[in-house]
């Protein structure tokens, strides 16, 4: 239990190093004793640009994190993550509806949030009725069922940004790049009300997935109800994984690499490997953003190609080595 607390500790101090530190990264520099002064230009950056930005990192990068260790538990599959269920094309390609439809400009939350949520549930229910079999899911069919949906919500979205205006195109470009924007404190909340409820009921429940994890056989004979919680952990990464990318937009690998990572260094215990998970993928989220707003200043580079060109190699890493990786 020392360890447990030892480990638990850490990541929270580096979380909120990441916390205090990255809005202070930045094109321009913060002379940090104007920060608190009200209406000086460094307060303003710092609490209506920076601070919500990092705010989100963490949100959207402990919401994705934990959606991929949850996935590749309920997979049994080391390289499982949101995208491979075609959670992230279900709800990018309802983001992608509500721009295209105009639902999105006035009402940003109340109809890109709807839509994507909607999307990402409308998959998931899709790929799991495919890959039910009685009362057990079949992993090797849910993985196929999620890369074919995926192909489609991708040429689907293709689709409706070729015939839609100009403008809408062009957004719908900038967002499927993925990024971490400022937002509102309002937007925060409402973000957190999803985010912290579902991440709190997976860590909850983080003795199910070290059973489910096995599989659903010795699960079943543990006692575990492994339908009702297979039900649940893919709801629970669905508004991960969904109410994430209607804000951010779609964000590759940040699912993959955290959770590997941290799994060759505690292990695979989800008691601890979910609430590391979770810390530690918000500090990597706002650390990448850092990056990508001060490497190539004064232009900016989106946090979803920083992940993507760390996660590009990652990946190929891990699924030439995934033999020695155990979920």
């Amino acid at each position: 239990m020392s360890r447990y607390w030892r480990v638990l500790g850490t990541s929270v101090l580096i979380s909120i190093a990441a916390l205090l530190i990255c809005p202070l990264i930045g094109p321009t520099p913060l002379d940090f004793s104007k920060i608190f002064t009200d209406g000086s230009l460094d307060a303003q950056i710092f609490w209506l640009a920076r601070l919500p930005r990092v705010l989100l990192a963490l949100l959207a990068g402990g919401a994705l994190a934990s959606a991929g260790v949850l996935f590749q538990a309920l997979m049994r599959d080391a390289l499982a993550t949101p995208d491979t269920l075609g959670v992230s094309s279900g709800a990018s390609l309802g983001a992608v509806v509500a721009i295209c439809f105009g639902w999105a400009d006035s009402a940003r939350l109340g109809g890109l949030w709807t839509a994507s949520l909607l999307g990402a549930g409308i998959v998931l229910m899709i790929v799991v009725g495919l890959s039910s079999r009685g009362r057990n899911v079949s992993s090797f069919t849910l993985l196929l069922a999620g890369i074919t949906i995926n192909s489609m919500c991708v040429a689907i979205m293709l689709f409706l940004q070729s015939v839609t205006s100009l403008g809408r195109s062009l957004a719908i470009t900038r967002w499927l790049m993925g990024g971490v924007d400022a937002v509102e404190y309002r937007t925060l909340g409402l973000l957190s009300l999803f985010v912290l409820p579902a991440a709190a009921v997976l860590i909850w429940r983080s003795h199910h997935w070290n059973l489910l994890a096995v599989g659903q056989a010795w699960a079943s004979a543990k006692g575990l109800d492994t339908r009702s919680s297979l039900r649940l952990g893919y709801a629970a990464g669905s508004v991960l994984a969904g109410s994430v990318t209607a804000i951010t937009g779609p964000i590759g690998f940040a699912g993959l690499i955290v959770p590997h990572a941290l799994r060759m260094l505690i292990g695979p215990d989800h008691r601890l490997l979910l609430p590391t998970s979770f810390l530690l993928g918000g500090a990597f989220l706002a650390v990448c953003d850092a990056i990508g707003r001060t490497v190539f200043t004064p232009a900016e580079l989106p946090v979803g190609v920083i992940t993507a060109l760390l996660g590009g190699p990652f990946f190929l890493w891990v699924l030439t080595s995934r033999a020695t990786i155990k979920v």
